[in-house]
């Protein structure tokens, strides 16, 4: 029997026109629409004490609202961030673990793909797209740099890669200082590389390892349909919450040093001229 290993690229269900809806964004919209209904729950609570469902919700929420904290170090950021960091948590988690549903990667249909009649499922990870996980990546580091520029202002923000303050201060000093400056200006050239970098490595290890995982359940599915795969699912589970944390973990990290002014440590070294 010949294993039906997944590709790499998300499978077409069908067109909307000429855009195609993909399996892998059928898994992303039932996640959606599941914190949608949780939402919608969450916003009918009546009474001061949450009971039941609500008392679940609220507890996750200020669990995470203190590990937010213990990273921006002030309750201000914590709930400044929690929303966008919250959600990202929630959402890569739910969706990596839904994938893991019976059914998932081996219901379909047999439809003619890439020249070839294949099994296309009905349902695929969504992490396992990297189409979507570079989308996350992109909305984490982007939203990273537009609360960073809200906050410190765009001279602030900006000088932290591009040290156009530095050099302009660095006139009225001398040579060496303006040679620092200089320095300091193409070190900033490289800050702007490392954003770029920052997108492929989260975008990348959050698909690597969902994709992976499901090829290695694909794999054990093949060898043996039963018991075999059991510890292999558990170990999937682990990865998917782990895999989660990371990326909002980081996430939470980019917020935070682009909400910090490194310029204070600078200037407060500076004698003060009467």
């Amino acid at each position: 029997m010949e294993l039906l290993i997944p590709p790499a690229a998300a499978e077409s269900l069908f067109h909307v026109g000429s855009f195609p809806i993909t399996n892998a964004m059928i898994n992303g919209w039932i996640a959606v629409f599941f914190f949608l209904v949780v939402a919608f729950v969450a916003s009918r609570r009546r009474g001061l004490v949450p009971k039941g469902v609500h008392n679940v919700i609220e507890g996750t929420i200020e669990f995470m609202l203190t590990e937010t904290q213990k990273v921006t170090g002030d309750v201000k950021r914590a709930k400044q961030f929690l929303p966008i960091v919250g959600t990202i948590f929630l959402f890569i988690l739910f969706s990596n673990w839904l994938g893991l549903l019976p059914g998932t990667g081996s219901i379909g249909i047999w439809a003619l793909h890439e020249g070839e009649i294949e099994l296309i499922p009905f349902l695929r990870p969504a992490a396992s797209d990297l189409n979507l996980t570079l989308a996350i990546a992109l909305f984490a580091v982007l939203t990273s740099h537009v609360i960073g520029l809200l906050t410190l202002g765009p001279m602030t923000h900006l000088s932290k890669f591009v040290n156009i303050r530095g050099v302009i201060h660095s006139i009225k000093k001398g040579p060496m200082a303006i040679l620092v400056a200089l320095i300091e200006f193409g070190v900033g050239l490289l800050e702007i590389i490392s954003e770029i970098a920052k997108v492929l490595s989260l975008s990348l290890r959050l698909f690597g390892n969902i994709f992976a995982g499901e090829v290695l359940l694909t794999v054990m599915l093949g060898i043996l349909a039963y018991f075999l795969p059991i510890p292999f699912m558990f170990l999937e589970l682990l990865v998917g919450a782990i895999q989660a944390t990371v990326f909002a973990m980081l996430t939470l990290a980019y917020l935070t040093v682009a909400t910090q002014d490194h310029g204070h440590e600078e200037e407060a070294h500076e004698p003060a001229h009467a």
